[in-house]
């Protein structure tokens, strides 16, 4: 769901609260560190000892490195003493970006599970009805300008069952 760059800017945002200039430089070095490490062993092959998406772990790695290099300048020239996230305009652009993108998957994905739903609680059926039925019905929906379907549909909305299991349909006139 998050892009590299997301991933690399919410965590320094977690991580970086509150650190010095000096703990900050600390960790753009540990970054491009790991970022020649990550890229190295994906050149080279070495795959096992970073797990099963080593091409991610060198984009992220080189991301977060980028990421504590911006902080880290931003420190330097606002004359910060520590990172603080909420002060950083940047940052918290970003960071709002990325909630409302979450949000916006969330949201896709809360109503595909509710169609879903209705997708298994709808009923479908291959109906066959004698000739008379079938052109009573035909009647009423060329009359309504509808397709028997909706007829068909419009009156099981309207079934009514009994106390005693009997199933009926009040009169009504189908519309579209």
């Amino acid at each position: 769901m998050w892009s590299a760059e997301d991933v690399a800017r919410d965590s320094v945002r977690r991580q970086g609260d509150g650190l010095t200039g000096v703990v900050v430089a600390e960790r753009v070095a540990e970054a491009a560190v790991r970022e020649r490490e990550t890229e190295r062993a994906l050149l080279g092959g070495a795959f096992s000892e970073y797990g099963s998406e080593p091409e991610r772990l060198a984009v992220v790695w080189a991301a977060k490195h980028r990421e504590w290099q911006r902080v880290s300048l931003m420190m330097d020239t606002s004359g910060w003493d520590a990172y603080e996230p909420e002060r950083d305009v940047q940052g918290s652009v970003w960071e709002r970006e990325r909630d409302e993108r979450r949000q916006g998957v969330l949201s896709g994905h809360a109503a595909q599970l509710a169609r879903r739903q209705d997708e298994r609680d709808e009923l479908r059926t291959e109906l066959w009805l004698s000739a008379g039925s079938s052109r009573l019905i035909r009647a009423a929906a060329a009359r309504a300008g509808l397709r028997p379907v909706e007829v068909l549909a419009q009156l099981a909305e309207r079934v009514v069952v009994g106390e005693d299991g009997t199933v009926s349909v009040p009169p009504f006139s189908p519309s579209l």
